[in-house]
């Protein structure tokens, strides 16, 4: 779309992308359909319009940030001090939040990044995966199992299990699960490793002694094999499931 105006435009809208269901240029990429629209009642943020559809959204659409009361910073802030491991209510009497809400959003801060992991975290090559088992009740919160006082006493004492699938050399988080701890899960768990990994790729498997990634890792990770006939007449030995060549378990 060619500009309208004798000015060039200073703002960069290359970046971003009409949101708006129906309208034509929604999802399209430097097309120059974008015009930027100033700060709404002087906000950090600057409001972006659509000269196609002639709708307005914030540079922030698609992030957590939409809709907050608190500051941008602040609620950043919250979710650090909760990524490096202090507690829900010690971060809320540090930052002087309601306890709730510090749960809210870091229940939101955890749906946002599982998306963003699920669309960008494919065809990977790793060399190795360390497979453990954590604690969490973020997924009890959410289906409306639990209230939210009852969220936040249960985090302190964690009895829910966490399954995750790490990259030791980048630190990289491939799969983030929540469940008990059984076969089901660990079968899942290496599913979900299977379906970002990249054709081929069989990285080195690390686990703790949990006896049932063994047997998911082999699922994933073999075929079969026919056996040699020992004898000349007779029916076909059957098939065996034996671990792929390349497969290397610890």
């Amino acid at each position: 779309m060619p500009p309208t105006n004798r000015h060039p435009r200073t703002v960069d809208t290359s970046a971003h992308f009409c949101p708006h269901t129906g309208c034509d240029y929604r999802g399209w990429l430097g097309l120059g359909n974008l015009r930027a629209n100033g700060h709404p009642s002087g906000g950090p943020w600057r409001q972006f319009q659509c000269r196609a559809c002639e709708g307005y959204f914030l540079e922030t659409h698609g992030t957590i940030f939409p809709g907050k009361r608190g500051a941008v910073e602040l609620i950043v802030r919250v979710l650090a001090c909760l990524a490096e491991g202090l507690g829900i209510r010690a971060t809320a009497r540090v930052f002087e939040v309601d306890p709730n809400t510090v749960l809210h959003w870091l229940v939101e801060a955890a749906e946002h990044l599982r998306a963003f992991s699920s669309y960008f975290l494919c065809d990977l090559h790793v060399g190795q995966l360390q497979l453990d088992e954590l604690y969490a009740v973020l997924r009890d919160l959410k289906a409306g199992a639990i209230s939210d006082d009852e969220a936040i006493e249960r985090l302190e004492r964690s009895r829910d299990w966490v399954w995750t699938a790490m990259d030791p050399t980048s630190k990289l988080l491939v799969v983030v699960e929540v469940g008990t701890r059984t076969l089901a899960m660990a079968q899942r768990v290496v599913h979900q490793l299977v379906q970002v990994l990249a054709p081929g790729c069989v990285p080195l498997f690390v686990t703790d002694g949990f006896k049932e990634y063994r047997t998911a890792i082999l699922t994933h990770f073999g075929h079969w094999m026919q056996r040699e006939r020992r004898q000349d007449k007779g029916p076909l030995p059957k098939p065996r499931w034996m671990p792929l060549p390349e497969l290397r378990y610890a």
